[in-house]
């Protein structure tokens, strides 16, 4: 006769088998390994992107622009100076070309046109003619068809020189001018109307903004990739016929908690080294450099922050998971579990977008109802606390609807995995389910 401790350890020792077996399965996969190496390769490149880009333009100069000398000469060289500023502190974008008139404006275009064709510039103005109180019309032309880039830079620069020919033709003293020209200053800060705090500054939420769009990010990886990793294992082995010899030594539940919790770990895991690389490279010489010129301070971000974005991952894997395990027992071949992932695809997929479009305005209808939506809650009440300031109520019925919801899904899951492992051939209808179901007990 077993002791109470004998009858509760063996049951446990079978539990972390199957997490033990998930997790060493799923790490040796080659599949695994290469898709979190390329992973990582793309997130050092893309962290390290501004600095690579600025070693290929480091030597570039500005663009060369042509005009013809003399050409409306109170646009040209007004325009020409304007440019030849330094712009925040670095070199010009673009500088003008002067070129020699050639005695008719067709001439004069075949000029600039060959300057083109030989490289010397990328493409040139044409100023018209116009009466004394009026402002010239300016042409661009190049051979680029999309040059948006220097067209918008022309058109900044023209914009100065025709309100600096205005504001010096109506008469006024240098210190008008400048109190004309002054910028309005407004400073922008986040309220919170359930304390007397005074509130986010325009950089700690342009921080937050930040650090909430790479989350849902990671979030979206952690949840419904991994979730479906489940789902891959359970089919493949139903498949091949190996559940038929996992059932008769671990008990199916145990089989269905257990993947459940080796494939959060692996997922952990994988989010861990992802973190790793990304502050590694963050925190190399040129990039700090960077940061440093953008002001930013990882300790202006919010604590809690960091403690939901724990909860709603755990939360809404296991979510996601138990429904994933669910799919895979009733599928028999790989072949077909793509399309029984559809429902599941298309609501995690939903909440992922809810979340990142959510971001313009995190206080609409729809990323509020959203958020008390269990399959939406990680990402729209997550985003809702990290840029605006949801009440204590909303988040514990919110999460507390999550945590129910779970709690059901998992229990009908776990009805569906414990009939569904062993039931092969056609995917099973709801009605044949339904009936295998009720001869077991959960």
């Amino acid at each position: 006769m077993k002791s109470l401790s004998e009858r509760w350890v063996s049951p446990m020792n079978n539990f972390f088998t199957v997490v033990s077996f998930t997790m060493r399965n799923k790490l040796r996969a080659k599949s695994f390994v290469v898709t979190t190496i390329i992973i990582a390769a793309l997130l050092c490149i893309g962290v390290n992107l501004p600095y690579i880009i600025s070693k290929f333009n480091s030597d570039s100069g500005p663009d060369k622009i042509g005009y013809i000398q003399g050409n409306v000469a109170s646009v040209t060289e007004p325009l020409k100076a304007y440019l030849a500023a330094p712009v925040d502190g670095g070199e010009a974008k673009l500088e003008l070309v002067g070129y020699e008139d050639q005695g008719s404006p067709e001439a004069n275009e075949q000029s600039l046109k060959a300057a083109v064709g030989s490289k010397e510039i990328k493409g040139y103005i044409l100023v018209s003619e116009v009466a004394a109180d009026d402002f010239p019309s300016v042409a661009y032309k190049s051979e680029s068809m999309f040059d948006s880039s220097i067209t918008g830079a022309l058109r900044t620069a023209l914009q100065a020189v025709k309100q600096e020919q205005v504001i010096s033709n109506a008469g006024l003293t240098e210190q008008q001018k400048a109190l004309l020209l002054a910028p309005v200053k407004i400073e922008s800060a986040q309220i919170s109307v359930t304390d007397d705090g005074a509130g986010k500054t325009a950089e700690q939420q342009g921080l937050a903004l930040g650090f909430v769009y790479v989350m849902i990010i990671l979030l979206f990886i952690g949840i419904f990739v991994t979730s479906q990793l489940i789902a891959t294992e359970i089919t493949a082995e139903k498949s091949s016929r190996v559940m038929e010899i996992l059932v008769t030594s671990v008990a199916p539940l145990k089989q269905m908690f257990g993947k459940i919790t080796g494939m959060f770990l692996v997922g952990l895991l994988q989010i861990t080294v992802y973190v790793i690389v990304f502050v590694v490279n963050v925190s190399m010489p040129h990039n700090k450099s960077l940061l440093s010129g953008w002001n930013l301070n990882l300790a202006d971000i919010d604590p809690r922050l960091y403690i939901f974005g724990l909860i709603f991952y755990l939360t809404g894997y296991f979510l996601y998971s138990t429904l994933c395990a669910a799919v895979g027992s009733i599928v028999s071949r790989t072949e077909d579990l793509a399309q029984a992932m559809t429902p599941i695809t298309i609501l995690s997929m939903a909440g992922f977008y809810i979340g990142i479009f959510g971001m313009s305005s995190p206080d609409s209808t729809l990323v509020q109802v959203a958020s008390f939506i269990p399959f939406f809650t990680p990402y729209a009440m997550f985003l809702r606390i990290g840029l605006t300031d949801p009440a204590w109520w909303e988040i514990g019925l919110s999460l507390g609807l999550l945590v129910v919801t779970i709690l059901v899904l998992g229990w009908i899951s776990a009805k569906i995995y414990r009939t569904g492992v062993l039931m092969y051939g056609k995917r099973p209808s709801f009605k044949e389910l339904r009936k295998a179901m009720k001869a077991y007990k959960v």
